[in-house]
């Protein structure tokens, strides 16, 4: 077992709660909180579910590479909620790469690449292209939009989709149950079951009828997986890919649209999106804290002592916020201090795939509508309560309108 820093005692009788409104529209209060509380603080994720928060860097990347001493496997701490927490759309045990360990883990992560990496990027791009390109012909005539909720969220679901082999027509279902199940609260059981019922009719209808897509591509792999874990590994990046990249997409904008110079610098190419996307990943990283693990026993860590079938979770948000507070000149786009892309066994395994949707539907969207112009200024833009994301309810602007594409013109 690693060996870590000697233990000392915080307090457990305030823990920060970050399910709480403040949380959504000022984190960086909170995650100062926990800050104060050393390497490992303590918080609340819904009322009465208590974590462990790691906002260090280093301890972090322990947590991250010691599969030793920590877990990815959330049952036993399952058994100590209740069936109704609303934590549970996004932290209950299934059989996918996100909550496996060890050779089960292996299996399912290069099930996961292999099959990606069979996408091209080129490929890809197109998929971008054609999502943005229908988006602004169904905005363009307006002269006003809400870049969350008629451009990032509908644009993830028409790619994704399309890389899964179902309709654009079904993209409201993927987008609704998603979005339900991240924030948590009342509608999070709901969410998970609708996007639960979407993902199943989608692996039954690639069991019964293969396709050129993701699901058939798993469904037909060498590593043999079922149908019921090909189910899991879809619902994982189906999940994974949409919400996260859509935060993306949408707090980069947020960013470019309410800084006039960094704007015009990027529509006239003077300035990269990669610049926009980089900062995002520093200061307001879309899947905010997550990393969850388990320690397989307890263990002092980092200064704190942490008990088993409690959640460990990393604060991707605290830590870029502190990098923020640190940092000194520009931001390299290799540049991974964030930590955003996590490390060690379970690293993200499709960043330049994130990387390329959201640099290509932000640069496509800013050349065909070159003058938008953000409604609100960004302090009094709200946010979307939840534990885990760092996400825009809305982010309206205003356009000169554009008529939609003629059939012969150019993409």
């Amino acid at each position: 077992m690693t060996t870590y820093p000697a233990q000392h005692a915080f307090s457990r009788s305030m823990p920060v709660r970050l399910w709480e409104d403040g949380f959504a529209q000022d984190p960086y209060r909170y995650y100062a909180a926990l800050r104060a509380q050393g390497a490992v603080g303590w918080a609340e994720l819904a009322p009465g579910v208590p974590a462990y928060v790691v906002t260090d860097r280093q301890a972090a990347l322990d947590l991250l590479h010691d599969t030793e001493t920590f877990s990815h496997d959330p049952r036993a701490w399952e058994a100590t909620v209740a069936e109704d927490c609303p934590l549970l759309g996004m932290m209950r045990w299934r059989p996918n790469t996100l909550f496996a360990d060890g050779a089960a883990h292996v299996r399912y992560r290069t099930a996961l690449l292999d099959v990606f990496d069979e996408i091209e990027p080129h490929d890809l791009r197109a998929r971008v292209h054609r999502a943005v390109r229908l988006l602004v012909d169904r905005i363009g005539l307006r002269g006003e939009a809400d870049l969350v909720t008629d451009f990032a969220r509908p644009l993830m679901a028409l790619v994704f989709n399309n890389l899964f082999g179902l309709p654009d027509e079904a993209g409201d279902r993927l987008d609704e149950g998603l979005g339900k199940m991240m924030e948590g609260g009342a509608q999070a059981a709901e969410g998970e079951a609708e996007f639960g019922k979407y993902v199943l009719e989608l692996i039954a209808a690639k069991a019964e009828r293969r396709g050129d897509d993701l699901p058939s591509r798993l469904l037909d792999h060498p590593a043999g997986l079922t149908p019921e874990e090909v189910t899991w590994q879809v619902f994982l990046t189906l999940g994974a890919g949409h919400e996260p990249t859509a935060n993306l997409v949408s707090n980069a904008l947020s960013r470019i649209l309410g800084n006039p110079a960094y704007y015009s610098t990027l529509t006239s190419g003077a300035r990269p999106v990669m610049d926009a996307v980089v900062e995002v990943l520093h200061h307001e990283t879309p899947l905010a804290n997550y990393g969850i693990h388990y320690a397989r026993k307890g263990v002092s860590f980092h200064g704190a002592w942490l008990q088993a079938a409690v959640p460990v979770i990393i604060s991707y948000g605290a830590l870029a916020h502190a990098a923020e507070q640190s940092a000194t000149g520009g931001r390299h786009p290799n540049d991974a201090s964030h930590l955003s892309w996590s490390a060690g066994p379970h690293a993200c395994p499709v960043k330049q795939h994130t990387l390329l949707i959201a640099t290509e539907a932000i640069e496509r969207l800013t050349q065909w509508l070159p003058d938008l112009e953000p409604v609100l200024p960004r302090e009094r833009l709200r946010w979307r309560p939840g534990p885990f994301h760092r996400s825009l309810t809305s982010l309206p602007v205003r356009f000169t309108p554009r008529a939609p594409r003629s059939p012969g013109e150019s993409s």
